[in-house]
């Protein structure tokens, strides 16, 4: 009797193997191959753990831009060069953000917990967590939804540089925006605006409306005229679509005047680069200035963007809103539909985000 008491009370006494600590995953929009839309796939991956300098958000909703569509596509080829040759570095796709930050790195001193915030990462916002640079990140405007503000740092950004600090816009001056319906459109049309010039936008009848609603003064039917063949001059072209040859756009600038590709398209042989490097050598030799609008990512063009929307002279335009489940139908959509404006990708509802 004792001998099996004793023996029980060892038994029970056994050491256990310590279970391994488990580690947090979020669901994801990633591709391991490039190719059309029908290569993104959501799965559960592992949430990414931050630097001292980084934020780790949690995404509420996420912007659709031409750049995810290059990273999906591996197209042109030569920018597999920069995020892989044969299948991306980083498999998760998405570059606008607006969430509510989770977690702070060390030496993060602008954010904390529970802040909403918007930016820009270099990759990952499709996804429920990312995590991104404190500069990269800004306060949310207030007077936007999670879904508005997400569309709007590459696309704003580039409006705003654009015309302000590469363009050199001043009040008074003429401007045209080719692509005004677009993403960067859109944007760039009330951004004149609010500088001051007149502005003409440049799109397709049936977006015509939205077009002469944001701002601008005269609209173009690109598909009933032709603006590089209408004799009239502008002070600065913003090209946000990159189907007129540099020589037939450079008849619609003044010979003092600047054109700014801000195009993720054209070019035959080297695709866009190709096209930017040809601009930039013509600049040398004419009186003209061929140029792009891209520069740094920082907070403080976020707060300017910011401004300009909480005072009521920017608004995002969007199309259309689509689950993080159908992210691959939003890439699709933006890509064969002529899409209009700007589609946000809603990643966590509110509800979600409390529990």
């Amino acid at each position: 009797m004792t001998k099996s008491t004793d023996a029980a009370s060892h038994e029970t006494t056994r050491p256990t193997t310590p279970t391994a600590p488990t580690t947090p995953t979020m669901r994801a929009i990633v591709h391991h191959a490039y190719g059309t839309a029908d290569v993104l796939h959501l799965e559960h991956i592992e949430r990414p753990a931050i630097t001292p300098d980084e934020v780790l958000i949690r995404v509420r909703a996420a912007g659709v831009n031409h750049a995810d569509w290059v990273y999906t596509s591996g197209r042109p080829l030569i920018a597999r060069l920069a995020f892989g040759l044969r299948k991306p570095k980083q498999p998760v796709r998405g570059r606008d953000v607006a969430g509510v930050v989770e977690a702070v790195g060390a030496n993060v001193t602008r954010f904390r917990p529970n802040d909403a915030v918007f930016g820009e990462v270099d990759a990952g916002s499709f996804a429920e967590y990312t995590a991104a640079p404190e500069n990269q990140l800004a306060l949310k405007p207030a007077t936007l939804t999670f879904e508005q503000a997400a569309v709007v740092p590459v696309s704003a950004r580039t409006a705003l540089q654009g015309l302000r600090d590469t363009g050199r816009l001043r009040s008074g001056q003429s401007v045209l925006i080719n692509g005004a319906s677009g993403g960067v459109g859109t944007f760039a049309v009330q951004i004149a605006k609010a500088l001051g010039a007149e502005v003409t936008g440049v799109c397709s009848r049936r977006n015509a409306e939205l077009v002469r609603s944001l701002g601008a003064d005269q609209v173009i039917d690109y598909t009933r005229e032709d603006f590089t063949r209408s004799g009239r001059r502008y002070d600065l072209i913003l090209d946000s679509i990159g189907n007129h040859s540099l020589i037939d756009l450079r008849r619609a600038i003044t010979p003092t005047g600047t054109l700014v590709l801000s195009s993720g398209t054209g070019g035959r042989v080297l695709g866009p680069m190709g096209r930017i490097i040809r601009a930039r050598l013509t600049s040398l030799f004419v009186g003209q200035t061929l140029t792009t609008g891209m520069l740094a990512r920082s907070t403080e063009t976020l707060d300017e963007l910011r401004e300009l929307i909480d005072s009521g002279a920017v608004t995002p335009v969007l199309e259309r809103t689509y689950p993080l489940s159908e992210t691959a139908d939003a890439l699709r959509h933006f890509t064969e539909a002529h899409a209009r404006a700007k589609i946000a990708i809603t990643v966590s509802s509110s509800a979600d985000a409390a529990e």
